[in-house]
C-alpha cells in the first residue's frame, strides 16, 4: 500500500507505518492543491489533518484511493458522501484529542470569567488596574452543554467539579447516559433560555450550521457566556458580534472560526472584541493529543491491511466491538452466501431480504447485511462495491433491502437466510456456523448440508436411478476430481438437487455434457473466491 502524508504527524504514528513492510510511506508536507491533484493518483491512502481539503476533485483524481485517514475528530475537510459513493473508507481519530479539547474548554471558560488574557496584557504594559478586571465565579451557575458524547461528556463532568448545575441537550444519547453523567436532559430551547453558560460540542452539519443566531441569542439570558471549541459556523459570527456590542452576550470564548485563518472584517472584529477570548484552533494542540491521533489512525490503517474490523471508520456500519469475535464468522458466512447465490440468479434484483434467526437476532446485524449486500452487488455492477457504498449502490439500482429477525431458534442455534426476488424468479440460500466453519443448509426449498469450496457444480434434475453414476463418470472422463457430493430432494423420484465440491473448475463444455446426460433443468458452475481464504 502506497500512502501519502500531507501534514505533520507525530513520529510515534509514522513509525508504526514505516515498520510495516507492506507500506510505502511518502511524507510530502506543504503541497499546494494543484500539486496534490497531480500526484494523488499514485496513492492507495492519504493521511491528513484539518488543513488538507480532500474534496470531490481530489477524490476523483485518486483513482487508486482506498482510504482517507484524518488524524483528528472532525471530518468536515473530507467529502464523505462522495468518498462513500466511490467506496473509499474515511477514517478519523475520535478519541485521541478528547481530553485535550475538554481541558481546553474549561481553560477558555475560566480565562474568560476571570479576565486572564486582559489582565496579563495589562500587567505586561506596566498597568495595575485591578478594579477594571473584576471576574465572575462559575460556581452556582447553570451550564448548558450542547452535545454530550466524547468531549461534551467530559466537559459536563468537569463543570460539576466546579459546582455548576449542568443541563444538556443531545438527541442521540440515552437517558441512562445522561444520568451517569449527572446531567439533566432538556430541549435546546430550554437550554438556551435557562443557561448562564453555553458550551458547544457537536459536529458541523447542515443542521448545526448557524445553530446559534440572532433569534437564539435573543431568547438567552442577558449576560450569557458562550464557549465554542467545536466547529466554526455553528455560532453565527455576525449575530454573536452584534450580541456582544449590544451587551446581550456577557462574553465569548472561541477556538474555531468560519474562516481559518480569518480573512473577513467581520471575523477579525469578533476576534478583537474586548470580551472575547480568541484562539487559533488549539483545542487538540497538546503533545499528548497529537501523539494519540497519529497512533490511532496508523493503527486503523494496519487493521485495514490485516483485514480486521475498523474501529473508527466513519462511513462503515460498526458493531459493538465487544461482540466482534462473535460476529466475525458471520461476516465471512454472509460474504460466501452472497457470492454463491448471486451466481444462480439469471434476472434483475428487485428485493433482497436478510433473515436472522436464533441468538444472532439479538445483536445489531446491519454490518452483516451490508457485507452480504456488497458480495451480491460486486457480481452485478462494474464499480467496486464494499461495505462503504453497498447500500448507496443498491439504492441507486432501485433494489429494496430488508432485514427480518427472529430470536426463536429452529434447527440451528443461529441461521442466516438471503432471499433474492426478481421478475418471475426467487432465489434463497440459508447458512450457519458449525464448529467455526460456514455451512450451507438450504437452497431454495431443498434441505442440504455442505461446506462451500472454491469450485462447485450445482444441478437439479428429475431423480431416477443411475444419475449419480453418470455425473461421476463424466467428471472422471475429464480428469475433474470430486471432493464431496451432497444430495437434496423433497421426495423419492421427485426433483433432486446435487452439489459437487471439486478440485478444479468445470469447463463450460463439460457443464453442457452433464446437462445433456442428466436432462438437468438447471445447472451452474460456481466459483467462490471467498471460500478459498
Amino acid at each position: 500500500m502506497k500512502i501519502i502524508v500531507t501534514e505533520q504527524l507525530a513520529h510515534e504514528g509514522l513509525l508504526i507505518l514505516e515498520k510495516d513492510p507492506r507500506i510505502e510511506l511518502d511524507v510530502r508536507l506543504g503541497l499546494t492543491r494543484e500539486e496534490l491533484l497531480s500526484v494523488i493518483g499514485e496513492y492507495d491512502a492519504i493521511v491528513t489533518r484539518s488543513a488538507t481539503k480532500v474534496d470531490k476533485d481530489i477524490l476523483a483524481a485518486g483513482k487508486k484511493l482506498k482510504l482517507v485517514a484524518r488524524a483528528g475528530v472532525g471530518i468536515d475537510s473530507v467529502d464523505v458522501d462522495y468518498a462513500s459513493a466511490r467506496g473509499i473508507i474515511v477514517l478519523n481519530a475520535p478519541f485521541g484529542n478528547t481530553n485535550s479539547v475538554a481541558e481546553h474548554t474549561l481553560a477558555l471558560l475560566l480565562s474568560l470569567c476571570r479576565n486572564i488574557p486582559r489582565a496579563d496584557a495589562s500587567l505586561k504594559k506596566g498597568e495595575w488596574k485591578r478594579s477594571a478586571l473584576v471576574g465572575t465565579e462559575i460556581k452556582g451557575k447553570v451550564a448548558g452543554v450542547v452535545g454530550l458524547s466524547k468531549v461534551g461528556g467530559r466537559v459536563a463532568t468537569r463543570l460539576q467539579a466546579f459546582e455548576c448545575e449542568v443541563i444538556g441537550c443531545d438527541p442521540y444519547i440515552s437517558e441512562k447516559r445522561a444520568q451517569d453523567l449527572g446531567v439533566k436532559l432538556v430541549t435546546l430551547e430550554e437550554l438556551f433560555r435557562t443557561a448562564d453558560i453555553i458550551t458547544l460540542h457537536i459536529p458541523m452539519t447542515a443542521e448545526t450550521r448557524d445553530l446559534i443566531g440572532e433569534k437564539e441569542l435573543a431568547a438567552m439570558k442577558d449576560g450569557v457566556i458562550i464557549i465554542n471549541t467545536a466547529r466554526g459556523g455553528i455560532v453565527n459570527e455576525e449575530a454573536l458580534l452584534k450580541g456582544l456590542q449590544e451587551g446581550k452576550v456577557g462574553g465569548a470564548a472561541v477556538d474555531v472560526w468560519s474562516e481559518e485563518p480569518p480573512r473577513s472584517d467581520r471575523v477579525k472584529a469578533l476576534i478583537a472584541h474586548q470580551r472575547v477570548v480568541s484562539m487559533p484552533h488549539l483545542g487538540a494542540s497538546t503533545k499528548e493529543a497529537q501523539i494519540n491521533v497519529s497512533v490511532d489512525v496508523a493503527r486503523e490503517i494496519i487493521r485495514y491491511l490485516d483485514e480486521q474490523p475498523l474501529e473508527n471508520a466513519v462511513n462503515i456500519p460498526r458493531f459493538d466491538l465487544s461482540l466482534m469475535d462473535q460476529m466475525r464468522p458471520f461476516l465471512k458466512l454472509v460474504n460466501i452466501m452472497g457470492e454463491f447465490v448471486v451466481q444462480l440468479l439469471e434476472t434483475n434484483m428487485n428485493k433482497i431480504t436478510f433473515t436472522y434467526e436464533g441468538n444472532i437476532a439479538n445483536s445489531c446485524t446491519t454490518p452483516i447485511t451490508v457485507c452480504g449486500l456488497a458480495a451480491l452487488l460486486n457480481r452485478k455492477v462494474e464499480q467496486d462495491v464494499n461495505m462503504v457504498n453497498a447500500q448507496m449502490v443498491a439504492d441507486n439500482m432501485g433494489i429494496v433491502v430488508e432485514e427480518i429477525k427472529s430470536t426463536k431458534a429452529g434447527s440451528f442455534s443461529n441461521m442466516v437466510t438471503i432471499t433474492i426476488e426478481g421478475p418471475n424468479e426467487k432465489r434463497l440460500i440459508s447458512g450457519t456456523q458449525f464448529e467455526g466453519n460456514p455451512r450451507i443448509v438450504k437452497l431454495r426449498d431443498f434441505l442440504v448440508d455442505f461446506a462451500p469450496e472454491e469450485h462447485m457444480l450445482l444441478l437439479s434434475y428429475q431423480d431416477r436411478p443411475g444419475m449419480i453414476g453418470k455425473i461421476g463418470m463424466l467428471m472422471g472422463l475429464h480428469d475433474i476430481n470430486i471432493g464431496s457430493m451432497n444430495l437434496g430432494r423433497r421426495e423419492k423420484k421427485g426433483e433432486a438437487m446435487v452439489i459437487l465440491s471439486l478440485d478444479s473448475q468445470v469447463p463450460s463444455s463439460v457443464v453442457q455434457e452433464v446437462k445433456a446426460a442428466t436432462e438437468a433443468n438447471f445447472i451452474k458452475g460456481i466459483h467462490l473466491v471467498t471460500a478459498k481464504d
